[in-house]
């Protein structure tokens, strides 16, 4: 599957002073849009978009796991060093998913408070991994495979040339690793085919002990 990501410019910020005098910040409007060609030349179909919604409702945002980031990462993994936001709610409007998160107080997101009270114009970006398929009249669809890694991270400047028409590696194939429970992108999985041909060319009793480790491993994955 490929890594996914759709830019969105138009997000409101809130403020809501606390009893104590302290401030929350918060951000929140349309996420993601569904049965129209956005942006990127794609679609997503209205039923893809909210089956994927109710399931990272449910994995993530009720159990306060639904992070995002400020800026782009190079993967569909969440790196918690860079976490600035925390989505606590996503929901259905007509064909699109508006939600909204807290900017929560960690170093990511102090940046994105300060840029705020300095008037600084933000965008927020979705990003999942799905298969994409060429429709008759060009456009490309998203499939039934589409899973969210996480609402939206937080960008700059959305709106330069060129910026994220096609997102950054979205040319990598990835694929999800149940051992380790972790996405790896192809070549990763490249550097493990290599190994085991490396492995091959050893004795028997090499290959022996590494058929017993990944065995190991997949019998670990099963009772996950």
């Amino acid at each position: 599957m490929k890594l996914i990501k759709e830019t969105i410019e138009e997000i409101q910020y809130i403020k809501e002073s606390t009893e104590d005098g302290k401030k929350n910040y918060f951000i929140e409007g349309i996420i993601m849009q569904g049965d129209i060609k956005n942006r990127n030349g794609r679609v997503y179909p209205k039923e893809v978009l909210m089956r994927e919604t109710n399931r990272y409702n449910e994995n993530y945002v009720v159990k306060k796991r639904a992070f995002g980031e400020l800026g782009h990462p190079q993967g569909p993994t969440i790196n918690l060093d860079r976490a600035s936001h925390l989505f606590t709610e996503l929901k259905e409007d007509g064909s699109n998913i508006v939600g909204r998160a807290k900017i929560m107080d960690t170093p990511m997101g102090k940046i994105v408070k300060n840029i705020i009270d300095e008037g600084g114009q933000l965008g927020i970006s979705s990003r999942g991994m799905g298969s994409l398929s060429k429709r008759k009249d060009g456009i490309m669809e998203v499939q039934n495979d589409f899973m969210l890694a996480t609402a939206g991270d937080i960008v700059a400047d959305p709106s330069a040339p060129d910026a994220f028409v096609n997102g950054i590696m979205e040319g990598v194939e990835f694929y999800y690793d149940i051992a380790s429970g972790t996405w790896q992108s192809q070549n990763s999985f490249d550097q493990i085919e290599e190994e085991i041909k490396q492995t091959a060319r050893r004795s028997v009793k090499e290959l022996e002990e590494k058929a017993s480790v990944l065995f190991d491993r997949f019998v670990k994955s099963l009772t996950e």
